[in-house]
């Protein structure tokens, strides 16, 4: 199920689980020059390479995190001419997946996606 955020000024997030990650001369210009391309988008890393403590599951990714100030900035970020010149550094040398997501706000509860939820049947 997908519901789009529809509050104003909500943060965004984009996720990137990689694995098998070849540590070479192109990573390095990737993660060298992803921060310059993050920056006019409002982008900042909240997590970067580090593997989860798994509790639940299975899984054997590294994490990535980057926090946009709305779905419009990180969507903005990852079609942009600077990101999309990074991408191939990526995506040769690594496995796994990108995304893009909504965050909620300080004062979100639960109870409110219940609420929306019930208002739509």
């Amino acid at each position: 199920m997908f519901i789009l955020n529809t509050e104003i000024g909500m943060p965004a997030y984009a996720i990137g689980l990689l694995r098998d990650v070849d540590f070479n001369a192109e990573i390095i210009e990737y993660v060298s020059n992803i921060e310059d391309t993050m920056k006019p988008f409002g982008g900042r890393f909240l997590v970067h390479g580090t593997h989860a403590e798994i509790i639940e599951g299975t899984m054997n990714d590294d994490c990535v995190i980057i926090e946009f100030p709305s779905i419009d900035q990180a969507q903005q970020w990852y079609a942009s001419p600077a990101y999309r010149k990074l991408i191939p550094l990526r995506t040769c040398n690594s496995k796994g997946a990108v995304f893009l997501v909504d965050g909620v706000s300080d004062n979100y509860s639960a109870l409110s996606l219940v609420e929306k939820m019930a208002a739509s049947t």
